[in-house]
């Protein structure tokens, strides 16, 4: 199921961003309007390989690689803040040489997040109580690491704390701790966005939205395009709006959704994203271990929250974000990453079916062997 899923958004992924990309590719390549096309679904064939290289790894073995990952991606939040390639006014990205591909440190850090803190909930289940040899580490990653992201790129830091929030909610942490780790994480995280790039932008984008008789620019092509696509829109490829509403191919590739395939077309995506969350929680369910539970859980509500967020700015439910939409907006890193985090939760269903089936087989075998024998 979880396959089907993701080659649907792939497939509809490759003809919504070869539309968004139509004019942007003629002008940047002198008429090469494939150019975008190929890019996108290159990496995405490369998200694809990641996701069945993941699932084909015990999960288990991701418990043991969260510190490493942790302790890797912190320095390199902080070497792109300095000295990441500067992109729409924020240094997020990292450029690769020789390859010249950026590379977003923050995918990384979420993910090595959510397995840490998923790591850490299921060995330390009979010690939530003990401050300093579970807390503090628990508490102590998530705010540095979501601080470190907020310098560059404040809504994807609060996505992330609130996912580590509901993973350590779900793993049983008293709330009166929560409490505590939500206003360290305000202050830090305050200081943080203060001292990082994205303050006066955080600022505008909210007094926009509070302000009932001013639209943002964005918001109002968006509108547009939802608007013109009507219930079933204008037919792919007719877009538009994708010649003037910003980054099109990402950031509102929902309201280019909207627009070409109309409320149809918004319904199906919005379905394939809860069938997703569906089945992400079905692995939850049927997990035997409480690691494989709480990272599936983790992977999952990011993933599905992060769409609901963009799905959500697009229409006008909530401050514009920087958000891409996982599975459909063009990308890089976000592709790879994304492919690695389905992948886990394939790793974490794989293991638990393979050991049903284990233990399946061996209660009859064991009846045989007890089975008296006729004289």
């Amino acid at each position: 199921m979880l396959w089907g899923i993701v080659i649907i958004f792939s497939l509809i992924s490759v003809a919504v961003v070869y539309s968004a990309t139509g004019t942007l590719a003629y002008k940047k390549m002198e008429g090469n309007t494939e150019y975008f096309l190929f890019k996108h679904s290159s990496l995405i064939l490369l998200g694809l390989g990641c996701m069945w290289a993941a699932h084909k790894i015990n999960y288990r073995y991701y418990s043991k690689l969260s510190l490493l990952a942790l302790l890797v991606s912190a320095p390199l939040l902080i070497v792109t803040y300095f000295y990441g390639s500067n992109i729409n006014e924020a240094s997020r990205w990292i450029t690769i040489p020789v390859i010249n591909q950026t590379f977003q440190p923050s995918d990384l850090a979420k993910l090595a997040l959510i397995s840490y803190l998923a790591s850490m909930l299921s060995k330390k289940q009979q010690m939530l109580h003990d401050i300093k040899r579970t807390l503090i580490p628990i508490f102590g990653w998530t705010v540095a690491i979501c601080a470190l992201i907020a310098l560059t790129n404040t809504s994807t830091a609060v996505l992330l704390f609130i996912t580590c929030l509901l993973l350590m909610f779900i793993g049983r942490v008293p709330v009166k701790y929560l409490a505590a780790v939500v206003v360290a994480g305000g202050i830090i995280g305050g200081t943080a966005l203060t001292l990082g790039q994205r303050l006066d932008t955080a600022v505008s984008r909210m007094e926009d939205f509070m302000d009932p008789t001013k639209t943002a620019f964005q918001l109002e092509q968006s509108y547009i395009a939802i608007a013109t696509g009507g219930v079933v829109g204008k037919g792919p490829g007719n877009s538009d709006q994708r010649d003037i509403l910003p980054h099109p191919y990402s950031d509102f590739i929902y309201a280019i959704i909207l627009e070409e395939y109309g409320l149809i077309g918004g319904v199906v995506v919005l379905f394939l994203y809860l069938a997703l969350l569906y089945r992400g929680l079905v692995t939850v369910s049927k997990s035997n271990g409480a690691f494989g539970g709480l990272l599936s859980a983790g992977v999952s509500f990011s993933l599905v929250m992060q769409a609901l967020i963009n799905m959500g700015v697009a229409v006008g439910l909530g401050p514009i974000t920087g958000l891409p939409l996982p599975l459909l907006s063009m990308g890089g890193t976000s592709l790879i990453f994304t492919g690695i985090s389905l992948g886990i939760i394939l790793s974490v269903s794989r293991a638990d079916t393979e050991f049903t089936r284990a233990a399946t087989e061996t209660v009859p075998n064991k009846i045989q062997a007890n089975k008296p024998v006729n004289a």
